[in-house]
């Protein structure tokens, strides 16, 4: 295993006060570039970008789709969930409905969930042996790189939030008309098993590097820290519009 280290024991909260207006402004300002500069992305269609969302229930991924890429130009992003795999998915190797959702050269594709939950909901719920768990973990390793080596830029986030901040993000969907639909019995179940993932994603940190723990009990740091770390990968791209027509 690679890098043992416990990347969870950082803190849930900003390590730092900070303003809160000061804090959107700068927000809004890394969400207006990324848009800016994804147009010139699609323009230029030399490489694409893949943006891999992890946390527990109720860390805000939806939340942070919403946000983060809300001044992205519609056609130049796709947005995917992978939960339960269906019967015909199954029936194939764990990837298989993965490869197909990441993206073309120019566009932005966001997993709101991932191929990582075929290593946590097997590894919690012991449906896969850890021999099975360990060669999907070095097939993702490979399969990430891969993509790299294709000019995919790979930018996995984990949405670091509280028990306890879940517990409260939980009663706020309770007792809250719009977002009761988001509630779930499971997720109390899953969360009783807090300590088991929390374990499995220590393991997927330490075999498949590049990941971004993010403070999420607080939405506004949160959505900061996301928005900064794409704008600054995608500057680092030096964008151009073509020069020339397409023969």
């Amino acid at each position: 295993m690679k890098n043992k280290k416990n990347k969870l024991s950082i803190p849930t909260i900003p390590s730092k006060e900070f303003s809160e207006i000061d804090l959107l402004k700068k927000t809004e300002h890394y969400i207006r570039r990324i848009g800016q500069m994804q147009d010139v992305m699609m323009a230029e269609q030399k490489k694409s970008i893949l943006i891999v969302l992890q946390g527990m229930d109720a860390s805000g991924k939806d939340g942070t789709v919403k946000k983060v890429f809300s001044g992205i130009n519609p056609s130049g992003i796709n947005v995917y969930s992978f939960k339960v795999p269906t019967e015909t998915e199954f029936a194939h190797d764990f990837l298989w409905r993965i490869h197909s959702k990441t993206p073309a050269k120019g566009i932005i594709s966001v997993f709101n969930r991932s191929h990582y939950e075929d290593i946590l909901v097997p590894s919690v719920h012991t449906l896969a042996t850890k021999e099975v768990i360990h060669k999907r973990l070095k097939d993702i390793e490979n399969f990430e790189q891969m993509l790299k080596n294709n000019s995919t830029i790979v930018l996995k986030f984990y949405l670091h939030i509280s028990q306890d901040e879940q517990r409260k993000r939980f009663k706020k969907r309770l007792n809250n008309p719009k977002k009761f639909w988001k509630f779930s019995k499971k997720d109390i179940k899953e969360s009783k098993l807090w300590d088991k993932y929390m374990d499995v994603y220590e393991k997927i940190f330490n075999h498949c590097p590049g990941w971004i723990i993010v403070p999420a009990d607080n939405k506004h740091y949160r959505n900061f820290i996301i928005a900064k770390t794409i704008y600054e990968s995608m500057k680092k791209c030096k964008f151009q519009y073509p020069k020339t027509f397409r023969d």
